[in-house]
């Protein structure tokens, strides 16, 4: 549905003669893989400037949304649309088809970054995703997911997972610094592909350190017991934002008089965005949404630890209405509910994950790459896999293989087998030497005579010719006999 959507959106780009050779591209969690089957479709209108990155000022900006406005009106089916001027980002809002929400933008280079940058943070551990879609959910349930009304953003409420997973114990993701030390938003600067293949790299290289190291406690904690110690840690988010910084980049709480790049202390509860900092992804909140956000996460820590639990009840605290009956189809037989707490959470997180039909359609089609590559081809094949693969074994065979064939069986054997297979003798010897070999390996391999110099060939050859002279003329030599004999 939503690659329809981005197909349709941009034949009406094309349509329009001042962004023609302009790209359409998502990013926010349908890029990161972390939205729901309800999730909005965050769209980057990207302008042509060459191969060097784009820049356009605010009132470049309005102007060309309020071009893409007159066409979207002049196509018609795009319902909604809503011109947001006043916004830090100018954004157009629309819905389109299966009444999905849009919101467009220009050159949000950025955006798209750290929508990957977040994806291949999900490879680390498959439960950061889960619990993403979990609290978003449960944030949505609490009208506690929504900027305008001067509470969190989607995007903030990710970062507390991050923040969350990184000061558990034992900690299941590292401080974001030791993945992309650098500001990232300031490093979207000169040669795009340039620019984007040094992040990539960085991460990609760190991510594998991360988690090829055998030394790293692993954190077994569920998914339902992650969930109510994310609920306790934040039961008293009001009082501590009064003096400290959630910091995502250092993976701890920093005092924020203490550090002069939050000053002033202008916002009520600072969220630091560790790509743009000393940005506040939190800066929308109001200190009275604040209040209802600490109220939200101290109901619902209570109503999980209770030991007397009722299942309704605890699900209503999770998910909206709507959700909720979703969850009672897929819930099952109620006397297989544990009353632990545990139960909930997980059938909450199955009835907001998206089918798992479009999760692989969004693989297929997303242009999200593992940036290290040996060879530039391998790399354009390999631009749907991320950095890491959950299986060593699988990753190993997938390390040769591009993504999409057009013959299945035949991408399972070029999988664990070079291409030539006519001649198996030279196919074991070639599969255990360098290619190149030195001469005499080369000429025993080949069976070839050496290219010996012009003078040895031809002494050879002269010797041959008088050898053979030689015996002719042994053999016709007539014999002399005395005159007696004849």
């Amino acid at each position: 549905m939503r690659f329809q959507l981005l197909h349709e959106l941009r034949d009406v780009v094309e349509s329009i003669e001042i962004l023609r050779g302009a790209t359409v591209d998502p990013f926010g969690s349908f890029v990161s893989n972390l939205f729901t089957r309800w999730g909005d479709l965050d769209i980057s209108i990207e302008l042509p400037n060459g191969s060097y990155i784009s820049s356009a000022g605010k009132k470049l900006k309005l102007s060309l949304l309020g071009d893409v406005l007159k066409a979207l009106r002049a196509k018609g089916g795009f319902r909604k649309l809503q011109f947001i001027t006043n916004a830090r980002v100018p954004i157009l809002k629309f819905q389109g088809k299966f009444n999905i929400s849009c919101d467009i933008s220009i050159n949000n280079l950025s955006g798209q970054m750290k929508s990957k940058i977040l994806y291949w943070i999900n490879m680390i551990d498959g439960r950061f995703r889960d619990m993403v879609l979990l609290v978003k959910e449960w944030a949505k349930a609490h009208n506690i997911n929504d900027s305008k009304t001067g509470t969190l953003n989607s995007y903030s409420l990710s970062l507390l997972v991050v923040f969350h997973f990184q000061t558990c114990v034992p900690a299941i993701l590292p401080p974001l610094k030791e993945i992309y030390p650098g500001n990232m938003v300031d490093d979207l600067t000169g040669v795009r592909a340039s620019a984007e293949k040094i992040i990539e790299e960085t991460c990609t290289m760190n991510i594998n350190q991360l988690v090829l190291n055998k030394s790293r406690a692993i954190n077994k904690s569920s998914l339902s017991e992650l969930f109510i110690s994310f609920m306790a840690k934040f039961c008293d988010i009001s009082s501590k934002a009064s003096a400290q910084a959630i910091s995502p980049f250092t993976g701890q709480w920093e005092d924020i008089e203490s550090n002069m790049r939050w000053l002033p202390k202008t916002y009520t509860i600072f969220v630091e965005d560790p790509f743009d900092q000393p940005a506040n992804s939190a800066r929308g909140v109001s200190s009275k949404q604040l209040t209802r956000i600490e109220e939200a996460f101290r109901r619902t820590h209570v109503m999980l630890i209770l030991s007397n639990q009722n299942q309704h009840e605890v699900i209503s605290t999770l998910v909206r209405p709507n959700v909720s009956k979703l969850v009672a189809r897929t819930s099952g037989n109620q006397d297989n509910y544990s009353r632990n707490g545990l139960g909930p959470q997980l059938q909450a997180q199955r009835a907001i994950k998206p089918p798992l039909q479009a999760q692989h359609q969004l693989q297929a089609e997303r242009a999200i790459k593992p940036p290290v590559q040996a060879q530039d081809q391998l790399q354009a094949q390999r631009a749907i896999r991320p950095p890491l693969q959950a299986q060593p074994q699988f990753q190993a065979q997938r390390a040769i293989r591009p993504p999409l064939q057009a013959q299945p069986q035949f991408q399972a054997q070029r999988a664990i087998r070079p291409p030539l297979q006519a001649q198996p003798q030279f196919q074991a010897q070639r599969a255990i030497q360098p290619p190149v070999q030195s001469q005499h390996q080369l000429q025993a391999q080949r069976a070839i005579q050496p290219p010996l110099q012009a003078h040895q060939l031809q002494d050879k050859k002269m010797n041959r010719n008088l050898n053979s002279t030689q015996a002719n003329c042994v053999q016709t030599r007539p014999v002399w006999r005395p005159k007696s004999d004849r």
